[in-house]
């Protein structure tokens, strides 16, 4: 009796920091804080009732919590957003990443009078941003789409790079003389290899499969779809690749292509993805002992603010120098490095491995975290408004659509923007010379839904919904082609996103030009 009423005591207990995170999002968002910092309070009250102190297990649960964040941020980056920026976020990921690395570890090493090599690990430790703190940071912002893109792409890459550089240097402190550049390099080379092959070989398959296969119930299809980026981290990682790069390209492959249930699978990540942050940071906040921090406090301020103001902004100037970024957009870039989850999980391996400085780091990596989060978090949004870095962008709300979901059918109901130069623009419905069994089911045209009849005609900035055969998917996405224009570079393809909504959760966001952010 005793064990069932303690059992529900914790159930209502985690089911109430669950419900209050959710709530704090609402004044997150508003604030630029993020409310995972709740969390962070919250395991370390939990810590005073619950004693935790398995590393292996955090390490464990953080590795899939990643493998969940990075999929949930590569399916919704777009690349044809990403693809001019390429570059620079590459350049962040590794060269930037390097410089951060050098500089706090030099740093730790004066600070935490460590060795060199010891600080080095705990600059690697740090070195990289976080996707889930970015995510959930710059989501709804109107930071110029060329930064959040960056930063977005940055820190969705940079993670195999900080994992590398951690592992190798806990070999090179165990094990110093068994190492040697010309290794190291041929060794990160060959994991960033395979994490790239495997990742587009895996990516493909995946969309291959979700496409062809018919469920009873939709609700299978989002845990198909993180099956398959489990799957891609496990094998990647179990032939010495880069697993979390290969999850982040294996999601930006399905993210990027025509697959069935979409949108349930989108909506499906982005609360997991939620969960999994959750998770992360009550982590930290149990693994953290309260009262061994105020010893290390002032060596972990000191470290974080040399790795806002100092590192970070090396890194970044140093990784851009043929990047077209503007000095204002490179401050940005430099305020923007949040820490998160990633650091967290990094933070174990010197625990695990018995490293002698494995727990002081941790607790120092607590302090980066936080500062982070409390600071840069709270005061990207002012920064980038102060350097005249926002969109103005209006909010939009979005027209409202119920549509039945079709089930176990070979139809799908796709919904496709209409854009300036497609060759339906001023057409009649009737005209558009639509196969048979295909039916244009609704028109959104700004805050209305017009019902399409055959001498409506097809507007710039018109949303259209089109229920069909799946086999016609190729035949309908000519019909809303782009015009050749000689001398013109060459145009993207309509967007033609396919799948089967759910009832009331049929996606209606505004109308966007080819080259944008599709937030859906």
């Amino acid at each position: 009796m005793e064990l069932t009423a303690l059992t529900s005591s914790i159930i209502i207990l985690l089911a109430s920091l669950l419900l209050i995170g959710v709530f704090a999002t609402k004044f997150s968002s508003r604030f630029g804080l993020p409310a995972l910092v709740f969390f962070i309070a919250a395991g370390m009250i939990l810590s005073n009732f619950l004693y935790f102190d398995n590393a292996f297990i955090t390490q464990l649960v953080g590795t899939f919590a990643l493998i969940v964040i990075l999929f949930e941020g590569g399916m919704q980056t777009k690349f044809i957003t990403i693809r001019p920026i390429l570059p620079a976020a590459l350049s962040l990921a590794t060269v930037g990443v390097l410089f951060t690395t050098a500089i706090i570890g030099v740093s730790a090493m004066l600070i935490l009078n460590v060795p060199l090599a010891d600080g080095l690990l705990f600059g690697a430790i740090v070195g990289s941003t976080d996707a889930a703190a970015v995510f959930s940071v710059l989501g709804g912002k109107n930071i110029k789409e060329r930064l959040t893109s960056t930063l977005e792409a940055e820190s969705g890459s940079n993670d195999p790079m900080a994992v590398f550089l951690t592992v190798t240097l806990i070999e090179w402190i165990q094990h110093p003389e068994g190492h040697n550049l010309l290794r190291l390099v041929f060794s990160f080379v060959m994991e960033m290899g395979l994490g790239l092959l495997f990742g587009l070989l895996l990516g493909w398959i995946s969309v291959k499969v979700i496409n062809r296969i018919n469920f009873d119930s939709s609700g299978l299809y989002p845990v198909m779809a993180i099956a398959f980026a489990v799957l891609t981290y496990g094998l990647t990682s179990a032939l010495h690749g880069s697993g979390l790069l290969a999850v982040y390209v294996m999601a930006l492959v399905l993210g990027n292509s025509d697959l069935t249930y979409r949108q349930s699978i989108l909506h499906f990540n982005k609360g997991f993805g939620w969960i999994m942050q959750i998770t992360m940071f009550t982590l930290l906040g149990l693994l953290v002992f309260p009262g061994e921090l105020p010893a290390i406090m002032l060596h972990g301020l000191a470290l974080s603010l040399i790795l806002m103001f100092i590192a970070r902004p090396v890194g970044v100037f140093a990784s851009t120098l043929l990047a077209k970024f503007s000095f204002k957009e490179k401050l940005v870039l430099s305020w923007a490095g949040l820490r998160g989850a990633v650091p967290i999980v990094l933070a174990t391996y010197p625990l695990i491995s018995g490293l002698p400085d494995g727990r002081m780091f941790f607790n120092v990596v607590f302090f980066v975290i936080l500062t982070s989060a409390l600071i840069q978090g709270a005061t990207i949004t002012p920064f980038a408004v102060k350097l005249g870095l926002v969109d103005e962008r209006s909010e939009q709300s979005h027209s409202l659509l119920e549509l039945v979901s079709l089930g176990k059918t070979k139809s799908e109901i796709n919904h496709i923007h209409v854009h300036a130069g497609m060759v339906c623009v001023g057409e009649e419905i009737r005209n558009l010379n639509l196969p048979p069994n295909v039916l244009v089911t609704a028109v959104i045209r700004g805050e209305d839904i017009v019902t399409p009849t055959g001498n409506t005609v097809i507007q710039e900035g018109d949303t259209l919904y089109i229920l069909g055969p799946k086999a016609d998917r190729e035949r309908i996405k000519k019909v809303f082609r782009f015009r050749e224009m000689p001398l013109a570079p060459a145009t993207p393809e309509p967007e033609l996103i396919p799948g089967h909504p759910e009832p009331g959760k049929v996606d209606n966001s505004p109308p966007k030009p080819p080259d944008s952010r599709d937030t859906e």
